[in-house]
């Protein structure tokens, strides 16, 4: 090696190993991304979400909203909805220029069922109680859609359906409708 040809930095090769590789990635993360469903789908989903916060905030209202000092049962939904009504108005003005959604298919499916079981959860509380709905969803969301184990799928369900009964029913004195 002469003096006018000195050796590339250690470090320069590396960096472009490195570079390469996350090139190949993210090509590989293309490919395998859903076709985007456009602008259309971004506006529908604003709409939805803001027609469930203006729901979620006059029923929120009709529960009372108290004072600061003296909140009422429908302060914090009331809270959350004006902040899922805000992002879904600010969603729908520049939503039209994202290209983040995904079309519907087989795998949007898991949404669904997720949606299914909070509805059934929803409508079970009041009828028998939070423990067996609650064990039922977690159950249902760890051995489907997270693909865990049986095992731990039921032990993880019945342990924290009576972690939640100690702290909520318990501890905190929170009148929740159940069967114990």
């Amino acid at each position: 090696m002469s003096v006018s040809d000195p050796a590339p930095p250690p470090e320069s090769d590396d960096a472009a190993v490195l570079q390469a590789e996350a090139d190949r990635i993210q090509a590989e993360m293309e490919e395998a991304r859903p076709p985007h469903a456009g602008p259309a789908a971004q506006v529908g989903a604003a709409l939805v979400a803001l027609v469930v916060g203006l729901l979620g905030a006059a029923g929120s209202y009709a529960l009372g909203l108290g004072a600061l000092t003296q909140p009422g049962p429908g302060l914090w939904p009331f809270a959350i909805s004006v902040v899922i009504v805000v992002l879904s108005a600010v969603l729908l003005v520049t939503g039209r220029g994202l290209r983040d959604t995904e079309r519907f298919s087989r795998a949007s499916l898991q949404t669904v069922v997720g949606l299914v079981t909070l509805v059934l959860l929803a409508a079970l509380l009041p009828v028998i109680g939070f423990e067996i709905p609650s064990a039922l969803l977690m159950f249902v969301w760890l051995r489907w859609l997270g693909k865990e184990s049986w095992r731990s799928s039921i032990v993880i369900s019945i342990g924290a359906v009576a972690a939640f009964y100690v702290l909520f029913v318990l501890l905190l004195q929170i009148p929740l409708p159940r069967l114990i």
